[in-house]
């Protein structure tokens, strides 16, 4: 069949045509691990034979998790990522679509939200809870969908609001009083990933202008798939928001050690290894492989004084928590999702803990099969809530010493 450029430049650049064939891709992808048919070689190399009409049509086109895995150890330096962007991009514009899971609530929610004349009430999240936030800041924090994920993923035991509650928390206790924005949108990360490139461009477009307008400096944001948005596929398409994007696990950690290192009496100074607590962390794809965040979260609880116990798969060679962009979810992510769980709870930490939402929202689905033996059992927790917890502790420690030194 003849492709639009775009597609044939996308297979040019990505350095499909520099794949050796040597099958290292699917030998450490978590998906072709337990789904025999799915291959990002074969992949590959039906997108260089142009003729491959099937593959445009193909279910298991939306069954990469774009990990990242494959592209760690292909000696070709093959953008498996920016090749499966473009056929997914390719198979939208013919009208092919993944399987969404979830009734397809949540891309009906990112739709909506494309449209500028939308009114939203996305600050409740706010109401009962003492936070300071500024409409000035050279700091904004982009909260993201978690307040609509409370609505959905309630049921399973997901506190989403709890998120951005505790992101505020975290940065008030290192003196930011952060802009949060009424009308904020989606970041356009799930459309982007399964082709819908024109609703993410609208998402993009309607953030950027708000983002602009806000006057801040810098964009702080507790989901890794915001920040690899924002931070990455926003100038890629055109769209710089002229500020700097970091996720809070970065600002904490650099917080707390430039603190310590210079006034010795930092937020964090004093707390003992173990005295807040073990856990065990799970890197999300976004964060680790996309961003190459890894001693940031890490950093940020040490110093705080909880007990990082790491599994075998940890960092660059973490395992994905099984699925992306709500769509696809079947048998084969499932076991990906178990066999992570199974890892974290044989660590003997008390908490699994991750810098994702929807890691965690993946989790505790697979939670839900009444299958899922003891071994899998651990309490999971978003990286913000395990740190503002572990800063009012140590606030309310340094309170208390502070009144028995003035008696």
């Amino acid at each position: 069949m003849i492709r639009p450029d775009p597609f044939a430049h996308s297979v040019i650049t990505s350095g499909a045509f520099r794949c050796l064939e040597c099958g290292k891709c699917t030998a450490v992808c978590p998906i072709s691990r337990y789904d025999r048919g799915f291959s990002p070689r074969r992949t590959v190399g039906r997108a260089i034979m142009q003729r491959d009409e099937s593959l445009l049509t193909d279910d298991r086109l939306w069954a990469c998790l774009t990990c990242l895995k494959c592209m760690q150890v292909c000696p070709a330096a093959v953008s498996y990522s920016d090749l499966t962007l473009a056929v997914r991009a390719e198979a939208h514009r013919v009208g092919q679509a993944p399987l969404c899971t979830h009734g397809e609530v949540l891309h009906s929610w990112m739709h909506m939200m494309a449209d500028p004349e939308l009114q939203q009430e996305r600050l409740g999240w706010q109401d009962g809870q003492e936070l300071r936030t500024s409409e000035d800041s050279d700091t904004l924090y982009f909260v993201g969908c978690a307040p609509y994920f409370q609505v959905q993923f309630g049921p399973i035991g997901v506190d989403a609001e709890a998120v951005p509650q505790s992101t505020v928390r975290t940065l008030n206790h290192l003196g930011i009083e952060p802009q949060v924005l009424a009308d904020e949108r989606c970041c356009g990360h799930d459309l982007l990933w399964e082709g819908d490139v024109e609703g993410f461009m609208r998402l993009a477009q309607l953030n950027a202008e708000i983002i602009k307008a806000s006057g801040a400096k810098r964009v702080v944001t507790s989901c890794p798939e915001c920040a690899r948005a924002l931070k990455v596929d926003y100038p890629s398409h055109g769209i710089d928001l002229g500020v700097e994007v970091l996720h809070l696990s970065q600002v904490v950690a650099s917080a707390l050690t430039e603190d310590n290192e210079t006034s010795g009496a930092g937020v964090g100074n004093g707390a003992t290894p173990g005295s807040q607590g073990s856990a065990t962390f799970h890197d999300p794809c976004r964060l680790g492989r996309h961003l190459g965040v890894y001693d940031a979260p890490r950093t940020a609880m040490r110093e705080l004084g909880i007990d990082v116990l790491e599994m075998p798969r940890n960092r660059e060679f973490a395992e994905c928590c099984g699925t992306n962009g709500w769509s696809h979810c079947g048998a084969a992510n499932k076991h990906v999702q178990t066999e992570r769980l199974r890892e974290a709870k044989a660590t003997g930490a008390e908490v699994l803990v991750t810098g994702c939402l929807k890691c965690q929202i993946h989790f505790r689905c697979a939670l839900q099969d009444r299958q899922m033996g003891a071994d899998t059992r651990i309490e999971i927790r978003d990286l913000s809530t395990m740190l503002a917890d572990a800063l009012d502790r140590h606030a309310e420690a340094e309170t208390e010493h502070a009144g028995i030194e003035g008696e």
